[in-house]
């Protein structure tokens, strides 16, 4: 197959543009230029010639000569504007925007389709995971039971040092914005947006539908507490924050985002700090597990220049799940058995649990664990923000 010669004009040079262009340099198999960097903060000091930047963004949207857009920055909405550009002049995209996509999933689907161009976005999922290129080539005519995983670096890195270093929260969130594996305002990551939105790009080839995040129930880690994680220890478990999406009939799937237990036993047990882990559960390939650096900036730019490899080919996502038709509802009515920890009785009645298997009730702390039904927490999604609880998914099958 021809190699087409890559010309990228990359937008934003933070954490994953310099990982990019790091590994890019380092890369002996894969040659591209990179013909000019569009940035907008004009006083910060740049670690290579400034002869490379731009302050404008037509000088990349409008240069004929460009024919790969590099979509590397942090705000949503100006990276839907410029992705769309792009692919409205023909011009490839690669992009790691995971919530600009989940968002604007379908549109953008479209648009490839339109303008018979390629949109690329590995790094949006699973960094350095090459899960959606194997969603879409070995899982494309596999009967998918289930996905789920660790998907959040900095989310794993704070439950780590609670778990293992008995750091109290804010500390391990702290360490975690110091090595700058959190943002300064960590909301998307420890309040479970960043998951989810990981979680709908990978709902839309694990099965063919392009579900509004806001259909999908999250819930994060800011709530937790030493007696949690006390409570795991005890039991044998540690507590990760983990994506779930899976079939509960044939043409059927639910998802959402908690925290669960994870025993020694699995899998996922050992996945930690920054990493990430993502297993599958299929009908003839049984259960396969993945996993690999969930946060910075040269595991990122790996996933990111694979992607521009890949567009030098030729290459483009098939969508087959959605081509196949197969998958067709979504819905929240599932039950899930919780732990739930609270300190006031009316906010456990708030939960509506079906059944109890496990009560206490201390001088500071009090846990119940029991049978809800997922459309119960979506009901409640708003209120748990102020709510002192916290949720965590046992992982058992009912």
């Amino acid at each position: 197959m021809t190699r087409e010669n890559v010309r990228i004009g990359l937008f934003g040079y933070g954490c994953v543009g310099q990982g990019l262009h790091d590994v890019l340099n380092s890369s002996k198999g894969f040659k591209a230029d990179i013909v000019k960097i569009c940035v907008k903060d004009r006083n910060k000091k740049r670690r290579i010639s400034m002869d490379h930047f731009t302050y404008d963004k037509n000088d990349i949207l409008n240069d004929p000569s460009i024919n790969l857009v590099v979509e590397l920055i942090d705000d949503a909405d100006e990276a839907f504007s410029i992705v769309t550009t792009a692919i409205k002049s023909g011009k490839n995209v690669v992009s790691a925007n995971k919530m600009m996509i989940a968002k604007h999933f379908k549109e953008l689907v479209d648009l490839q389709a339109k303008y018979k161009v390629s949109m690329l976005y590995e790094a949006s999922a699973g960094a350095s995971i090459p899960i959606i290129r194997n969603l879409e080539e070995y899982y494309d005519n596999e009967l998918l039971y289930s996905l789920r995983g660790i998907l959040n670096g900095t989310t794993n890195y704070i439950l780590t040092k609670m778990h293992n270093d008995g750091l109290p929260y804010a500390d391990a969130l702290r360490e975690a914005q110091e090595k700058g594996f959190a943002e300064s305002d960590p909301t998307l990551d420890v309040d479970g947006w960043d998951a989810k939105f990981k979680l709908c790009i990978i709902t839309g080839h694990a099965y063919g539908l392009f579900l509004n995040p806001e259909e999908v129930f999250h819930y994060g880690i800011s709530r937790i507490s030493k007696f949690d994680i006390q409570y795991a220890k005890e039991k044998g478990f540690k507590i990760k924050l983990v994506p779930y999406v899976g079939k509960t009939s044939d043409n059927t799937i639910t998802s959402f985002v908690l925290p669960r237990f994870i025993s020694s036993d699995k899998y996922l047990y050992n996945v930690d700090n920054e990493y990430n882990g993502v297993i599958t559960e299929a009908a003839f390939a049984d259960k396969q597990f993945f996993s690999g650096k969930g946060a910075g900036g040269h595991a990122t730019g790996s996933a990111v220049l694979s992607d521009i490899s890949a567009n030098s080919y030729g290459y483009r996502y098939e969508y087959k799940k959605f081509q196949q038709g197969t998958v067709s509802n979504y819905t929240r009515d599932h039950k899930l058995e919780v732990y739930l920890r609270y300190s006031d009785e009316k906010h456990r009645e708030l939960f509506g649990f079906e059944e109890v298997s496990e009560y206490f009730s201390g001088r500071f702390y009090k846990y119940v664990i029991g049978i809800i039904n997922l459309k119960n927490l979506y009901a409640l999604r708003e209120q748990l923000r102020d709510l002192d609880v916290f949720i965590v998914n046992t992982g058992r099958k009912l």
